[in-house]
Parts: C-alpha cells; sequence; structure tokens
C-alpha cells in the first residue's frame, strides 16, 4: 500500500473547508491553488497583482521545501488569473523569473473572482520527485 504525505500551512481555512495544500502519493506530490496568504495565513496584498504574484511564489517554494523537491521538479502548473487581459504582462513576466530556464506544462485560466476579496491570482501545480533536482 502506498503511503501519502500530507503538507499544509497550518491555516484555518484547511481545516474548516476541510482540504490539504499538498498530497504527496509515490513520486508524484499535487499541490492545491497557492494564493497570498501570510506566515497566519491572512490573505494580504488585495488587488496587487504583483505582490500577490511574489508572495505565492513564496508559498509554493515552502510546499517544495517540505518536500525537498525544487522548482525544476514542477512538471504542470494552473494559474487562475482575475482580469486576465489586464494582468496579462505581469503573468508572462512572472513565469520564467520564477521558474529560470526550467518550462513545466502550463494553463492560464481567466476567471472572474477567487475566493478571497481583491484576489488576483492563484497557482495549482503538480511535482514529479523523480525528475533532476
Amino acid at each position: 500500500m502506498a503511503t501519502i504525505d500530507v503538507f499544509n500551512h497550518d491555516m484555518p481555512a484547511e481545516s474548516d473547508f476541510g482540504y490539504s495544500q499538498a498530497i504527496k502519493s509515490g513520486d508524484l506530490i499535487h499541490v492545491s491553488g497557492q494564493v497570498s496568504v501570510d506566515e497566519a495565513g491572512e490573505f494580504r496584498h488585495a488587488h496587487d497583482f504583483a505582490a500577490q504574484l511574489e508572495l505565492t511564489y513564496t508559498n509554493m517554494d515552502k510546499v517544495l521545501a517540505h518536500y525537498g523537491a525544487t522548482r525544476n521538479q514542477i512538471v504542470s502548473q494552473t494559474l487562475y488569473v482575475v482580469n486576465l487581459q489586464q494582468n496579462a504582462e505581469a503573468t508572462i513576466a512572472g513565469n520564467p523569473k520564477y521558474y529560470g530556464g526550467h518550462r513545466p506544462v502550463s494553463t492560464v485560466v481567466g476567471v472572474s473572482e477567487l475566493t478571497f476579496p481583491g484576489q488576483v491570482i492563484e497557482i495549482s501545480f503538480i511535482v514529479d520527485t523523480r525528475l533532476p533536482a
């Protein structure tokens, strides 16, 4: 039987909504949408796309660090973006800045709203730990 390793940021929404931030099953890590929340689980930077993207990437790195994984092992990501046309340039610029030369498959979805008032970005992703770090 496969074992699973669950990761959480220990924020109230995880228990209130009943979900995990990430689950490792075998060699794959499935990660819930990461957002712009601080250490206490409080949403930050309402309506500020660049600041939200930066804090979202920080939270992605926390998940990766828990599993001893790196950005180079991310194989797929889905970005949910409010006002996609308005935020397209920042979205496009953020990807190579975060990943460097690594290129995971990617889907960007324009949405009308996300969970928190003023939230404009959320990123879910999949990691394959068999890939070189």
